[in-house]
């Protein structure tokens, strides 16, 4: 084996798209690259807690069998190992939801992305946490505890995709998945300084879930960059039949991402959602030197924001209404086996009726066009993700935003979740560090099925931040080897 390229490097720390080139060019074993995220995991998980469940066994099977096969079967993530967010279905695996009621819940199949990562010749090894049954945007549960950030061991990971955007910040998988209705690809991955993608509604079809044509549902991939995020969506991206309505990408520039011309470009400056959100200084901060830095590189921006209106009744009563159909029976059965802000949700859905969820779904229509005609005069949007930084592990929300107290544990999110009904790609990029070192992340939105256009847009703004690729944990690793 040979190992020229790689003697004397730490292999989690090299980016997807490389380890994949490594595998795929017999450089680095399959067996060798999931060793050492193993050994990452066996060192930290302990106090990240972003890893719930770990078949080492099966995991081990899979790498040999990656190692095992010839070079025209080799895919496009062959031998990268990844841990399933704990709302999908992997063979083998537990799916719990977050929920001590499903702790037996082994899945026979895979769901329709999962599958896709396993024929594109991934590893997986276990599965990330999530808050309970996905609600919020604080990855702790009752069965699993709570996943911590590993920029700071004391502050939330975020959700529901905590234990992903966790782990690849962690550097225990080069590659997440995760999923998002009120941005649980987008928060986690701008409190942990990772890339996660809420693409255009349909670019990875909806092909497990009961009703396929929801609007505000969608999973979607996560990486600690941009281009290892589009290599990963270039496996979970593509038609089926289960749903018609899919968006077909170019693959080929996936694979190929090249940076969007800065030049000219267009851009609508939202730092409050136009009045709409308050926002943490030390995030407006960041958020206001990324427009600066634009602005520099030969961009026109100028504050404006799209048309938001009728977006926070819309989403709520979509919300709620999808809430009480997926667990008002257990709730029904079991008064307390939710946390009572979940439990408060899913009993909103008990005031929904037909006409108004069709009328939701009308807003839902008209947003969505509105959006399509901002999208004629600009190119990019760019907004906060998150409206707070990462805050205290033990708390269950944030209850006060820049001195304002929230309502709900919906309200703090606010700044992903009014996109959401627009139907378009939204996108967290690391934008910077907050005094302390918090990460902060930049939401980065397009024309719905400008998916590849947007990670273009995402790629340029990354080189031109060219932030230090730094390992969060390293501090950390030091002190503990002096101890």
């Amino acid at each position: 084996m040979k190992r020229s390229l790689t003697e004397g490097t730490d292999l989690v720390e090299l980016s997807a798209v490389e380890q994949a080139r490594l595998v795929r060019d017999h450089e680095v074993s399959a067996v060798e690259l999931l060793d050492a995220h193993l050994d990452r995991v066996d060192r930290w998980n302990g106090e990240v807690n972003a890893i719930v469940s770990i078949d080492r066994e099966l995991a081990h099977e899979q790498a040999r069998a990656a190692d095992a096969a010839p070079d025209e079967r080799r895919g496009a993530l062959h031998g990268l190992p990844i841990a399933v967010k704990d709302m999908a279905n992997a063979t083998g695996f537990v799916t719990s939801y977050g929920h001590r009621n499903f702790t037996g819940n082994v899945a026979d199949h895979d769901d329709l992305h999962v599958s896709r990562i396993r024929r594109a010749g991934a590893v997986v090894y276990g599965k990330t946490n999530i808050p309970e049954v996905a609600a919020g945007s604080h990855s702790a549960n009752s069965v699993f505890g709570t996943t911590r950030n590993p920029h700071d061991l004391s502050r939330s990971a975020g959700g529901s995709s905590g234990g992903a955007a966790a782990a690849l910040a962690a550097r225990f998988a080069p590659i997440a998945d995760g999923s998002d209705m009120g941005g649980s690809l987008r928060n986690p991955a701008s409190f942990c300084g990772v890339v996660g993608f809420r693409t255009t509604p349909g670019v990875v079809p909806n092909a497990d879930l009961a009703n396929s044509f929801d609007p505000l549902v969608t999973n979607g991939p996560m990486g600690r960059d941009v281009r290892d995020t589009a290599l990963l969506l270039s496996v979970m991206n593509g038609g089926t039949p289960a749903v018609p309505c899919t968006p077909e990408l170019d693959r080929a520039a996936l694979l190929d991402l090249r940076p969007r011309d800065l030049e000219g470009l267009r851009v609508a400056y939202a730092p409050d959602l136009g009045g709409r959100v308050p926002v943490e200084p030390a995030v407006r901060a960041v958020l206001d030197d990324l427009a600066r830095r634009l602005e520099g590189a030969g961009a026109r921006v100028e504050l404006d924001c799209p048309d938001l209106s009728g977006g926070d009744e819309a989403f709520r009563t979509l919300r709620a209404a999808e809430f009480r159909r997926l667990w008002g029976g257990l709730l029904d059965e079991q008064p307390d086996s939710f946390l009572d802000f979940v439990a408060g949700n899913i009993r909103e859905g008990d005031a929904t009726t037909g006409p108004g969820v069709m009328a939701a779904y009308a807003e839902v229509t008209r947003l969505t066009r509105a959006a399509a005609r901002y999208f004629d005069d600009v190119d990019l949007v760019i907004a906060p993700v998150a409206q707070v930084l990462p805050f205290d592990a033990s708390l269950d929300w944030a209850h006060e935003v820049a001195g304002v107290p929230m309502g709900d544990y919906l309200e703090w999110m606010r700044a992903a979740w009014l996109f959401t009904p627009l139907g378009v790609p939204a996108l967290s990029l690391p934008a910077g560090f907050a005094p302390g070192g918090l990460p902060v992340g930049a939401q980065l939105l397009g024309r719905a099925k400008s998916d590849v256009e947007l990670l273009g847009a995402a790629l340029a703004i990354e080189e031109l931040l060219d932030l230090p690729a730094r390992d969060p944990l390293a501090d950390l690793e030091t002190v503990a080897e002096a101890v």
